[in-house]
Order: C-alpha cells, then sequence, then structure tokens
C-alpha cells in the first residue's frame, strides 16, 4: 500500500464527526441521521437492505429517493432538498 493510502486514512480517522442522530424507533430502520445540524433533510436507512436510499423532512412521512423525488414531493420539500443534497440533484437532474 502507498503512504498516501495510509496518511489519506489517517486524516480520515481523525476528521470530527459531525453527523447528527434521532432515534426513529421503527422496526427494521435504522434511526434517523444528517450529515450537520443545518441540514433539513434527514436520511434512514432499512436494515439489511442495500441500495435503497429513504429520506425523511419530519422523521414521520419517509420517501424512497428512486421512487419519490422529484414529483411525489411538495414544491417546498423539492427546493429543500435541492438546496440540501446538491449531490443528489445533480445524480436525479434528468427526472
Amino acid at each position: 500500500m502507498s503512504n498516501d493510502f495510509y496518511k489519506d486514512l489517517e486524516k480520515y480517522a481523525n476528521e470530527e464527526d459531525t453527523t447528527i442522530f434521532a432515534e426513529s424507533n421503527l422496526d427494521g430502520y435504522s434511526d434517523f441521521y444528517k450529515e450537520d445540524k443545518k441540514n433539513r433533510v434527514w436520511w434512514i436507512d432499512k436494515l439489511d437492505v442495500v441500495g435503497e436510499h429513504l429520506f425523511s423532512f419530519d422523521k414521520k412521512k419517509i420517501y424512497n429517493i428512486f421512487l419519490d423525488y422529484p414529483h411525489n414531493l411538495t414544491k417546498e420539500e423539492k427546493e429543500i432538498f435541492d438546496e440540501d443534497e446538491p449531490y443528489w440533484k445533480d445524480f436525479l437532474k434528468n427526472r
């Protein structure tokens, strides 16, 4: 392995984790989480499922990014999502 790999790994391991968690109390699901306190989009994972990207604005109604974005979001929800999640906005721009 290269020295750069170990330097990058050490840098990543020493970075402060700013992830915010909130209990979901939903059987079969992780807790809600978001990368930063200013984000308004909460993410949640279905345990033992790979490839589903689930999110919520209020920690009550859960959306599936590939099934619900953008047509099942309100105009305000889409604006919030696009502002908080620029990666996904770009990834899904042709929808």
